[in-house]
């Protein structure tokens, strides 16, 4: 939602008044703004009456609701009109430097090399597989042509069968998250008859015939019942529905392939059930029956279980259990829990075991020999990284492979020797146009919180920079669900970078970054922590001259979009400009909606407003509710149409009250994908004409619009 990112290198070369555009500052043309209609809607709660004259725009078969965004996207084409030629010249940039025509690395199952390619001028990916290197293409799905005539298309599940002749897999061609499920015959191209709606997941039993799949419910979008098929049979059994509506579910299968899992789970509690793959008619068992503020997943390996399990800590420990009886009670520990370290997630083979840790806002990956219980940890040599891992579907393999990526490094793709301890590059992306990574420097600082909280912060900038607060800068974060900030590679990033802009990426509470208590310090009545948190990074890095609010503009999208609208409204002094991305905003006419996708189960994040304290509580951070006569920064705000975690009429009734509340003249653009979700466009073409829209904003608000290529 709500579950998810001139200056001084530059004017050290060239002042802007050296370059022949950069001199001409853009004013883009004033018009008249849309007004949106008021009409009175009144609510009362704990005896408070709250009037929102904006309600009526969540009326999505109103046509006056289109009206409006259509409306507002013509104000903000005119305002934008005159950065047309910025935006050409940025989209091209981004572009040059992307090989277009372009092939992952192949990765095994079996018997086959499975990859997907892309190809110049063609907006999505191809699917396929070899039976070895030299082998001919096999072409299993062509998102290209699934999206002819239509404006969005995404692939969800991707499950071959365990004899590699049958694709299971599931599409969204809306922008809505709904997923409908298809099965092809790899053997002769054919789609097969069998069909499900709105599946969330898909798993294969052992005999190649039998799928389990989970589905949601079409207006909450809560994942709850699951599902068992077998091809060719009219039935689909209904094996479990879950009642409690801060739970779903989803199905899985072991890498050791002996096992089919059952995971059902809220934002703070867990079960899992299990089924051997090769019985797929058998009772499902449970684990560990669920208690309440305990999680826990599942893993296998020869006769045990491997428990990830946070009961005796915040940050997990790992236990095993034997598979003929895994109660809690015949738990055994093999990594203890640790205050200073989370325990993310685990990998499981054969004979070994990959952990994923994180420690000081930093991941880890630590490997265990299960024959010896000697363990080294994989080494890494930049001071902010991100790692992850990735494909690694053979359960008895030596290879790990894992994925690797920083501020200044591509994202590259290694095989790690488990027993020989050497990494081995198999690709890195390739950046187009000459890109060299020592022109740029990365660091860590730190902000403190007004607790006296240390805030982590990852910054990159081009080398050069003269840190007198000259530079604009761009300043991003999360800080919800306990979900990490990674820092990641980002080829478009370079067009801010090369014309001086520091990024700076702000560790927040409220994310997982030092942990689950660095989460749980940010979430329900601690949330104001991830606002706090927010702004004592951005003065830090003031106080330390790497920008000046003049030059400061700062982004977040989804929760990411409620931290913008809470800084915004706390200290709107503090930013010279804003982009909200499907911002999350109108947080207690939300979540007091039962009816609205997502909002009992996240009760357990931000809290439910029908309980008096908890009301209390989020009316003093709630962005719509505390939009005021007061000047705010320019403010560019994106959302979706057919976006299923935040729907539209948030981002569109913030803007509609901020335009008649605010007391400046700054912009305020709200621009709506009328044929695109939660993560906007689908095309990579698309998106990145998305992309070079915001950039255009940016450099607008920092006096850099027409600045000439670097």
């Amino acid at each position: 939602m709500r579950p998810a990112h001139v200056a001084a290198a530059v004017l050290a070369l060239m002042s802007p008044i050296d370059s022949p555009l950069a001199a001409q500052h853009v004013t883009p043309q004033s018009a008249s703004p849309p007004v949106a209609e008021r009409r009175a809607h009144v609510d009362t709660m704990h005896g408070e009456v709250r009037r929102d004259d904006y309600f009526w725009l969540r009326n999505k078969q109103d046509p006056a609701v289109r009206q409006y965004l259509e409306a507002e996207n013509a104000y903000a084409a005119q305002r934008l009109k005159p950065l047309d030629p910025l935006r050409e010249q940025l989209y091209r940039e981004m572009l040059g430097r992307i090989k277009q025509t372009d092939l992952s690395v192949p990765y095994r199952r079996g018997a086959w090399l499975y990859y997907t390619r892309t190809e110049e001028g063609k907006q999505y990916p191809i699917f396929a597989r070899k039976a070895d290197e030299q082998a001919p293409e096999q072409l299993l799905l062509d998102v290209n042509e699934m999206a002819t005539g239509q404006v969005f298309m995404s692939i969800g599940s991707f499950q071959p069968s365990d004899d590699a002749n049958l694709l299971a897999y599931s599409f969204d061609s809306t922008g809505y998250r709904q997923y409908a499920l298809r099965v092809k015959d790899l053997r002769t191209g054919e789609t097969l008859p069998d069909h499900a709606a709105r599946v969330t997941s898909v798993a294969w039993a052992a005999d190649g015939r039998t799928l389990f799949y989970t589905v949601e419910d079409s207006v909450t979008k809560r994942s709850h019942r699951f599902y068992r098929h077998v091809l060719g049979s009219p039935e689909h059994t209904l094996l479990y529905e879950e009642p409690d509506e801060r739970f779903s579910v989803y199905v899985y299968r072991t890498r050791s392939r002996e096992y089919l899992m059952l995971g059902i789970s809220s934002l703070t509690t867990s079960e899992t059930r299990y089924l051997r793959a090769d019985q797929p008619t058998g009772e499902w068992t449970v684990v560990s029956a669920r208690r309440q503020d305990r999680e826990y997943d599942v893993d296998h390996r020869g006769d045990r279980f491997y428990v990830r399990v946070n009961d005796t800590g915040r940050n997990f420990r790992l236990v095993t259990a034997p598979v003929s009886d895994p109660s809690e009670r015949n738990w055994t520990e093999l990594l203890p829990h640790r205050a200073d370290v989370m325990l993310e997630g685990t990998d499981l083979f054969r004979d070994h075991l990959v952990t994923f840790e994180r420690r000081e806002a930093l991941p880890h990956l630590v490997v265990r020999d299960l024959r010896t219980n000697a363990s080294h940890e994989i080494a890494f040599p930049e001071p902010v990284y991100s790692v992850f891992a990735s494909q690694n579907v053979e359960f008895d393999t030596k290879q790990f492979r894992y994925s690797y990526q920083s501020f200044v490094t591509p994202s590259s793709v290694y095989d790690y020797d488990m027993e020989s301890r050497r990494s081995t590059l198999r690709k890195q992306q390739e950046v187009l146009g000459g890109y060299d990574a020592s022109r740029y420097v990365s660091e860590r600082s730190w902000a403190t919180a007004t607790d006296g909280t240390r805030i982590p912060i990852s910054l990159v900038y081009r080398r050069g920079l003269r840190r007198d607060g000259s530079a604009p800068m761009l300043l991003t974060a999360y800080g919800s669900y306990g979900a990490p900030s990674s820092v990641g590679f980002s080829s478009n990033r370079l067009s801010l970078l090369d014309r001086g802009f520091v990024f700076a990426l702000a560790h927040i509470r409220g994310g997982g970054d030092l942990g689950k208590a660095w989460h749980d310090q940010g979430r329900m009545q601690n949330k104001i922590n991830t606002f706090t948190d927010f702004i004592a990074s951005a003065e830090h890095l003031l106080a330390e001259r790497y920008s000046a609010r003049e030059r400061l503009v700062i982004q977040g999208g989804s929760a990411g979009g409620l931290l913008m609208g809470a800084v915004t409204n706390m200290r709107p002094d503090l930013f010279t400009a804003v982009i909200a991305d499907v911002p999350f905003v109108d947080i207690i006419n939300t979540m007091s909606d039962e009816t609205l996708p997502l909002t009992v189960g996240e009760f357990e994040e931000w809290g439910n407003p029908k309980k008096a304290d908890e009301y209390a509580y989020m009316k003093r951070y709630d962005p719509y509710l505390n939009v005021s006569a007061q000047r705010y920064p320019s403010m560019l705000i994106n959302t979706s149409f057919n976006d299923s975690q935040v729907l539209y009429h948030e981002p569109a009734k913030w803007t509609a009250k901020l335009r008649a509340t605010k007391t400046d003249d700054h912009p305020l653009l709200l621009v709506t994908n009328m044929g695109a979700g939660h993560g906007g466009a689908s095309g990579r073409y698309d998106r990145l004409r998305e992309i070079a829209k915001d950039y255009a904003f940016m450099l607008w608000q920092v006096g850099l619009a027409e600045g000439a290529r670097p």
